[in-house]
């Protein structure tokens, strides 16, 4: 019998690296937070700032307005399951809002995007998008097609790249397939799946509630644990003769995940189509990079022909298996606390 294409061995320091990762951005606690600007009328605008939990406590980023912007009500605050949200009611002249910049201090400290919504009372709405490595934004109005694309791609990037249990069930699927074929079957059903579910949930025509998602998806890594230890020993069963269809079934449910980087946003229907289809991209590419990123490792130890001492070969699926079920227990532990 074949063993696995991706040999178990070889990948040992990507799940290290991914469970040091792990340690830092845990999977889905890097939801964007939201600011909602709405025009009351010619010089009032209501400002809510929705600033999501972060590790179970408020978020520490502050959102900043301009030194023009004159508070004229006193501002409310309350706290919902998912976050904290601050209300305030400005003044400000026509003149002083475009090119108006707004900053959220200590957002670079963190692993959040925020996106900022603008709506008028003509109707018209823009969204912008901040994020740690560019913690401001400058409203400016209309943006081109292609500048609004290329912020959803980088946050459909930013969403995959810190969705830690995405990656190491791909890197499980990895561990178990044996041919080239069979791998790229697999990655193929695996992207058409949350492509699916993405849309979907974007578009508001299916919804699975978070808590339960991410206990799922967190159950799907470790479905794949004993998966990976049977392929190691060369014992047959479903999975491993038929990774693509498990890739496809599980990958629904990711696809809901991914979802939450847009649907919590609340971004406007006029660039719905747009923000489905770059986010789509950001998160494709950010899955390419890391499948050619694994299998770039792969080349190289065989190029330099590392050799492992036997048992180290056993212990990538007893990883993967025992961070499934660490994050399992977590999270149903979380869900049985919220219900």
């Amino acid at each position: 019998m074949k063993k696995p294409y991706c040999r178990s061995s070889t990948w040992l320091g990507l799940i290290l690296q991914l469970i040091t990762i792990s340690n830092i951005a845990n999977a889905h606690e890097s939801q964007p937070g939201v600011v909602d600007i709405t025009q009351l009328d010619e010089q009032r605008y209501q400002v809510v700032w929705k600033a999501p939990i972060y590790y179970g406590k408020p978020h520490p980023a502050q959102l900043e307005l301009p030194d023009a912007w004159e508070e004229i009500a006193p501002a409310s605050t309350f706290a919902s399951k998912d976050a904290h949200i601050t209300t305030k009611i400005v003044a400000v002249d026509k003149t002083q809002f475009n090119g108006a910049t707004l900053r959220f201090p200590r957002l670079e400290k963190t692993i959040t995007d925020v996106l900022v919504r603008t709506v008028f009372t003509d109707g018209s709405e823009f969204t912008y998008i901040a994020s740690p490595t560019r913690p401001s934004v400058t409203l400016r109005g209309e943006r081109s097609w292609h500048q609004a694309g290329a912020e959803y791609v980088a946050l459909g990037l930013h969403h995959i790249l810190l969705g830690i249990d995405h990656l190491l069930f791909v890197l499980g699927l990895m561990l178990i397939v044996k041919t080239k074929l069979a791998l790229l079957k697999t990655i193929t059903s695996f992207t058409l799946a949350h492509s699916i579910t993405l849309g979907l949930a974007t578009l508001g025509l299916a919804s699975v509630p978070l808590p339960p998602l991410n206990a799922t998806i967190a159950l799907s890594i470790l479905f794949l644990g004993p998966e990976i230890i049977k392929a190691r020993r060369g014992q047959p069963s479903w999975t491993i003769h038929y990774p693509w269809i498990v890739a496809f079934g599980f990958g629904l449910l990711h696809g809901f995940g991914f979802a939450s980087g847009l649907t919590t946003t609340g971004m406007p229907k006029a660039e719905l189509p747009l923000a489905l289809l770059s986010f789509n991209i950001g998160v494709e590419l950010g899955q390419i990079g890391f499948v050619g990123l694994a299998l770039a490792m792969l080349w190289a130890f065989n190029t330099l022909n590392v050799r492992w001492p036997e048992w180290v070969s056993w212990i990538p699926g007893y990883l993967v298996g025992s961070l499934g079920a660490y994050w399992t227990i977590q999270r149903t532990v979380m869900l049985a606390g919220g219900l």
